[in-house]
């Protein structure tokens, strides 16, 4: 199975641990973007994956194609050309101190490109899935024609397509992301939310919710599932669950509705160590699981499993096989040391 998906990966700078901004002298350095994330998560589960972007030809853009590599995406199509890597700087939060991320991304290569730089006829051949997220559209009108053509060749090869809907106020405004994404959710079959997007992108909320203390009405969800259904034909419509009881722990669950019936996961309790990637591990989990034919209530537990694993690791990207995921979806959660 081939899997192709599309947006912008991004150097990202972090403190040390949890150390506020320039605490100290250092930062790390790694890359990671949303749909590069799904990208790689897919690779890991053994699928055939595709990343598609546009990057630079200095070093930093050449370690940000290494860095894909490594896990074994497909990087041949990616379109080299412009000046700018994205950079976002994180300090990570702790206890109720929150995380922060600031952009640094305005001229990146990506946000810069022309709807003529990709062959999506090309790109598609033997593709079985395209994943992108509405952080891309989000960087510019260009990439907003950008994603369309690429759904309409898409669908013109008979190719499934998800999207995140990833509202970010610090991109766009709530009118710029409706007008975009109305038109362009015309195209998808699977619609990924979270308690927050729904509302902010479509004006689509659930009742009795307050997502900042803690109070999750997971039954108004099936009411926000349906009524995205509806407003676009999606075939299904899946909403991750978060309680945010503080910056370091959270409840995560996720509910699933495919036109008939509502699948909700089991609940899991995470103290985390790197927050970022979470939900594009959900999305991976929710491909993987969709395009190899497994069933609702597999591909939704697979799905909350595979991000919570992504909550105890550091970076963007999700370095979890299959069978780890499997595991802690059977019930072994238990973290015991595996000897």
């Amino acid at each position: 199975m081939k899997v192709v998906t599309f947006g912008e990966i991004m150097l990202r700078l972090a403190p040390n641990g949890y150390y506020r901004f320039f605490q100290d002298d250092q930062m790390q350095a790694t890359f990671g973007g949303g749909e590069a994330n799904v990208a790689v998560s897919l690779a890991n589960f053994g699928l055939d994956s595709t990343y598609i972007t546009k990057l630079p030809t200095h070093a930093i853009g050449q370690s940000a194609v290494n860095s894909l590599r490594y896990f074994g995406v497909d990087t041949s199509k990616i379109v080299r050309g412009g000046e700018r890597v994205g950079i976002y700087y994180l300090e990570k939060g702790a206890s109720q101190r929150g995380s922060i991320c600031i952009y640094d991304r305005k001229y990146s290569s990506i946000q810069q490109a022309d709807v003529n730089d990709f062959d999506w006829e090309d790109i598609f051949k033997g593709a079985d899935w395209f994943h992108f997220t509405g952080i891309t559209p989000a960087l510019g009108v260009n990439l907003v024609e950008i994603c369309k053509k690429a759904c309409i060749e898409a669908k013109k090869q008979g190719v499934k397509i998800s999207c995140d809907l990833n509202y970010r106020g610090k991109l766009w405004t709530r009118e710029q992301a409706r007008n975009a994404m109305t038109e362009l959710c015309k195209y998808v079959d699977v619609c990924i939310s979270n308690e927050e997007d729904a509302k902010d992108v479509f004006g689509i909320e659930a009742e009795n919710t307050d997502i900042y203390g803690g109070k999750l009405n997971k039954d108004g969800y099936k009411s926000v599932a349906k009524q995205l259904k509806d407003k676009f034909g999606f075939e299904k419509v899946a909403i991750t669950l978060r309680t945010s009881i503080s910056a370091n722990d959270n409840d995560w669950a996720a509910m699933l509705y495919d036109g008939e019936d509502y699948y909700f996961s089991k609940e899991y309790h995470l103290h985390i160590v790197d927050r970022v990637g979470g939900g594009d591990s959900f999305g991976a989990g929710l491909i993987y699981s969709l395009v190899t034919g497994k069933s609702s209530k597999y591909a939704i537990e697979f799905a909350v499993a595979a991000s919570a694993l992504k909550h105890s690791i550091e970076g963007d990207f999700n370095r979890v096989t299959v069978s780890e995921v499997e595991k802690l979806a059977g019930g072994d959660g238990s973290g015991r040391v595996q000897r």
